[in-house]
């Protein structure tokens, strides 16, 4: 059941997050896209609740119960960044503002950006490690949680990961191609030459 639910809210998600950018854009109705947009977080709401009774009720804790935890992790550390970016490209497709700007491609302000990101991913993992706590304190009982308490490291082991590779942006930081010269230089110098 957990696992239906995790995939109800994901599809929810996208659902309402279309909804509420067709109504903003499409309709002409901000006020009720707004609203659609802000009930994103009230479906972690209803998972954590959920989950939470499922616990209550004698299930055994297992991968089920830790899926939810990252999930509404991923949710509170990434999901504000993919409404924004969506909706930035809702509104430049549908009602003509300017494209958004996209991240930097190049040196140290990409670097800047991928720790940003990964900052998303550490806020994740902490939420997640956090709930994860709280359902082992629920249980109360140390030979029922072992599944809970590998979930922990699992999401601070994807943070990690995630810390390495926004790193090498750092340490090796992209460089910008070299910018061609401009046609104009090369048309007067030949025409120097000529001369």
């Amino acid at each position: 059941m957990i696992v239906a639910l995790i995939v109800a809210c994901e599809i929810g998600f996208w659902v309402l997050l279309a909804a509420g950018l067709a109504f903003r854009y499409l309709l002409r109705m901000p006020r009720i896209g707004m609203a659609l947009l802000l009930c994103e977080p009230l479906l972690e709401v209803v998972l954590l609740v959920v989950t939470a009774v499922d616990l209550k009720n004698g299930a055994d804790p297992s991968w089920k119960h830790g899926l939810a935890a990252l999930y509404i992790g991923y949710t509170v550390g990434h999901g504000h960044r993919t409404v924004k970016w969506l909706d930035g490209h809702a509104a430049h497709r549908l009602a003509g503002a300017p494209k958004p700007v996209g991240p930097p491609r190049y040196g140290m302000a990409r670097a800047r950006h991928e720790g940003k990101v990964w900052l998303g991913t550490v806020i994740a993992a902490a939420v997640a490690t956090g709930l994860l706590q709280i359902a082992v304190w629920y249980v109360d009982d140390s030979s029922r949680t072992g599944s809970l308490e590998s979930w922990r490291y699992t999401a601070w082991r994807a943070a990690g990961i995630h810390g390495l590779i926004a790193l090498t942006y750092l340490i090796w930081p992209k460089k910008a191609p070299d910018a061609p010269e401009p046609e104009h230089r090369t048309t007067l110098t030949k025409e120097t030459t000529r001369r």
